[in-house]
């Protein structure tokens, strides 16, 4: 969690790519919308902090069907995602991580969509954002874990979890 973002294996290799030191594209699981199927790119940056960093969407892009995509330019989504590591008060070995996490989604509604209230299509984007993070998070708590497994054992390596080589 103190590493530089430079230093960071990207965990996913599959899933995330490093654009620089300290931003990452992360291309979400395609997910299927009656005939529609959509799949959300996140440009994302990471901030380092004492107890562990930030991660700040940068910008959100839809890939997938055309009628989905052209809908790029009718919404704006902000995304902070704070993971910090706290120890126990006690010096213990045991640490606690913690994510703490803010969306909102702002939408143009086109005109067809003009007779449902603007705040209803902006809550079920942000639902829909939540519920991305929810199978997104542990995952990546997850390979997280792996990673320093493999660091803490010797491997210094940085190998991305995605390849197969961790």
């Amino acid at each position: 969690m103190r590493l530089p973002a430079s230093q960071y294996s990207v965990l996913d290799a599959e899933r995330i790519e490093r654009v620089n030191e300290d931003t990452f594209r992360c291309y979400v699981y395609r997910i299927k919308f009656f005939t529609l199927e959509v799949c959300p790119v996140l440009l994302v940056k990471v901030e380092e902090q004492p107890d562990g960093c930030c991660i700040k969407l940068l910008s959100c892009k839809l890939e997938g069907s055309p009628v989905v995509a052209a809908q790029n330019e009718k919404f704006d989504a902000i995304m902070v995602n704070r993971i910090s590591c706290d120890s126990d008060s006690d010096k213990s070995l045991m640490q606690q991580i913690t994510s703490d996490t803010v969306i909102e989604v702002s939408i143009d509604l086109p005109f067809a969509f003009q007779a449902i209230p603007k705040q209803a299509m902006e809550s079920a984007g942000t639902q829909v954002l939540d519920q991305i993070l929810k199978i997104m998070l542990p995952r990546f708590m997850s390979q997280l874990v792996k990673d320093y497994e493999a660091w803490a054992s010797g491997d210094t390596s940085r190998q991305p979890l995605g390849t197969g080589e961790i």
